[in-house]
């Protein structure tokens, strides 16, 4: 994540969640809000839900890799928040990557 932190803060995500724009796939939500800075910052969701902690862990891995290998092609400035859903516990990399894709591009972060 080059051009991007990591969003952390409780009352971060309450704003994104409340007043960003959201798209929503089979395996994932995507909450989008622009910021003042020009600086991204990606924030992610796993329930307790979703398996145990290492099904988890390795759902957060993929999409922190998804987000970084097409960080470059995502507009600058916004907190992006990617909720897992249930479906993503053994889902294909590649289908997750394209769903994003679509979901970023619904939202309007998609250069």
């Amino acid at each position: 994540m080059i051009f991007s932190g990591r969003l952390k803060d409780n009352y971060a995500f309450r704003k994104a969640y409340r007043k960003g724009k959201s798209a929503g796939g089979a395996y994932m939500l995507v909450y989008a809000r622009k910021r003042a800075v020009p600086r991204s910052r990606l924030g992610l969701t796993v329930s307790t839900k979703i398996g145990k902690a290492v099904h988890r862990n390795r759902i957060k891995r993929r999409f922190r890799e998804i987000y970084r290998l097409n960080e470059a092609r995502l507009s600058p400035g916004y907190d992006i928040i990617i909720v897992a859903r249930s479906k993503a516990d053994g889902a294909d990399y590649h289908r997750m990557e394209a769903e994003f894709l679509r979901l970023a591009e619904k939202v309007g972060i998609l250069a």
